[in-house]
């Protein structure tokens, strides 16, 4: 049983990187790929409305009213980011960034990258940003399927890409597939998930800020290959 959890182990590592590439980050269950102008039509579907004067779309997300603006790479969708269309003072931003990190820690399809991003009651944001330049940030990456969760399809596809049949995993008990199940999702959420990046920050505009919430996906981000 070890030796042939270990080879199925090992298969799978060989054939990961073609699967894990295909998981992108979602913004409303959109992959952020392809061009800008499927992109585009594809929010838009969504009930977003596009203004061509700005170069973005208006519509509501999370209960607020938002703009999205779309940023590329070689014609390719690395990034939505979505922006509080209204603006709100030092008290009401501290309310509404700290309600967001709870959202999304309750939220089962993201994994946290910070310690404790919530703000004190105490903490002077204003004078921190405009003195010390401090940035306020929380970040976060998409969680990574697992081999339960996968469909009929993606479980077809991940097994043809390691080169393994349906009767290899049903070889395998149940806790041996649990096991593996923990070391597969750890080393995709540490090599290949983690390009899965949504965060979001507060924005400074005098004494006025907004959220910003970004849905990067990293595959497509620019990496110095144009250098």
């Amino acid at each position: 049983m070890k030796m042939r959890y270990f080879s199925f182990l090992m298969f799978l590592m060989l054939g990961v990187y073609a699967f894990a590439q295909k998981d992108v980050t979602q913004f409303l269950g959109i992959p952020v790929d392809g061009t800008k102008t499927e992109m585009v039509q594809k929010l838009k579907a969504k009930g977003f409305k596009y203004n061509s004067t700005y170069d973005w779309l208006e519509g509501e997300f999370n209960g607020r009213e938002v703009v999205l603006l779309i940023a590329t790479n070689n014609n390719k969708v690395w990034r939505v980011a979505v922006r509080d269309k209204w603006t709100m003072d030092e008290t009401n931003i501290k309310i509404r960034y700290n309600d967001l990190c709870r959202q999304f820690a309750k939220n089962e399809k993201y994994c946290s990258l910070n310690d404790n991003p919530l703000l004190s009651e105490e903490e002077n944001i204003g004078y921190e940003m405009l003195v010390n330049n401090k940035r306020y940030e929380s970040a976060y990456f998409q969680s990574p399927k697992t081999i339960s969760t996968l469909s009929e399809e993606e479980r077809q596809e991940m097994l043809s890409a390691t080169g393994l049949h349906e009767k290899d995993l049903d070889s395998l008990s149940a806790k041996s597939l649990d096991d593996l199940t923990d070391v597969f999702v750890g080393y995709l959420g540490e090599n290949y998930w983690s390009k899965k990046m949504v965060w979001f920050m507060i924005d400074g505009e005098g004494v006025e800020y907004r959220i910003v919430i970004f849905y990067d996906n990293e595959y497509n981000h620019a990496d110095g290959e144009d250098l």
